[in-house]
């Protein structure tokens, strides 16, 4: 008998749980700020999360493009909304981790200012050159930097940002001179890559898979502990440089401040959208890998991630002011 009673209070405070995170509905269309120009990995995720998370909640996702300073500009923008649940973060590593330890100040403090709802997807970066350049592998690739200091040219997404962080940390661990040129976006990047204005980039496999594909681009390794199930017959940068692992990650978050019961019921359609096939499929297509969370375990993983990214930044020698 008691055992029945306590299993139905469990069960009553989980439907009582579920019924308060049903309580909050959008009353106008959301806004889902991408801090970073369109056409990049991490606009391509938000557009497909907006779609599917639109359709649950019976109110518009509306994309906004809001690129500049590492992604800060967009992150701020966001800190400044009125936290009423319908306007939202697409955070990356870079601006919620990295950022911390790049910039002397910030308008916004990850921990205190976002009210964290759910992560997305990890994402490899995949480190590419042009033809042209005469390496066909890692090992490659630092032989010819250190034959020619300060003549590779790499761009990013912005000074700062986790494609920044990924190549620089690669030269400081492989001990080579490289040109850093930061572009407003990953789209732009690889554009210039292709055009052979730049000589490498280390990109989300999205932006540059289908130059890969096309043999605009030569890929030489993945970022990540393990190979890229989308291409599996190139190596990770860990196989030459032992240890080197740099994923990219990113999550939707709202301004600090915003109701409980819309985060609880943002949270739920989106982790029940990370799970359908139809969205799970879109997003492994692209190389990233779905990771729906709760809010509290995004939170407890930022707490890690920031420390984590200190680090990154610290060898990387990396700046951005």
């Amino acid at each position: 008998m008691r055992r029945r009673l306590v299993l139905g209070s469990i069960a009553g405070l989980l439907l009582a749980r579920a019924a308060r995170a049903q309580g909050w509905a959008p009353e106008r269309p959301l806004r889902l700020v991408v801090p970073f120009a369109a056409g990049g990995s991490t606009d391509v995720t938000a557009r497909l999360v907006a779609q599917a998370l639109g359709d649950r909640l019976g109110q518009p996702v509306v994309v906004e493009n809001r690129p500049g300073a590492g992604g800060n500009i967009g992150a701020e923008a966001v800190v400044r909304a009125a936290p009423d649940g319908h306007t939202l973060l697409m955070g990356v590593s870079g601006i919620l981790a990295a950022n911390r330890a790049l910039y002397r100040s910030l308008p916004f403090d990850t921990l205190r200012d976002f009210a964290p709802i759910s992560q997305v997807a990890v994402i490899p970066n995949l480190i590419v050159v042009h033809p042209d350049l005469p390496a066909r592998d890692i090992a490659g690739l630092i032989d010819h930097a250190k034959r020619n200091p300060g003549k590779v040219f790499y761009g990013s997404a912005g000074s700062g940002t986790s494609l920044h962080l990924a190549a620089a940390l690669f030269a400081a661990r492989a001990g080579v001179e490289m040109v850093h040129v930061p572009y407003r976006g990953g789209a732009p990047a690889a554009t210039d890559l292709i055009a052979g204005k730049i000589q490498m980039l280390a990109s989300p496999m999205v932006e540059v898979i289908g130059a890969v594909r096309a043999g605009q681009l030569r890929p030489l390794a993945v970022t990540t502990a393990k190979r890229s199930a989308l291409l599996p017959e190139v190596p990770t940068v860990g196989e030459t440089l032992p240890g080197f692992e740099i994923p990219l990650w990113n999550g939707i978050l709202a301004p600090a401040g915003t109701p409980p019961e819309a985060i609880a019921r943002l949270s739920a359609e989106i982790r029940a959208a990370l799970q359908s096939e139809e969205l799970r499929r879109r997003l492994l297509e692209q190389g990233s890998e779905p990771l729906p969370s709760r809010p509290e375990e995004f939170a407890d993983y930022l707490r890690a991630e920031i420390p984590r990214w200190a680090e990154i930044v610290r060898i990387s020698g990396a700046t951005a002011d």
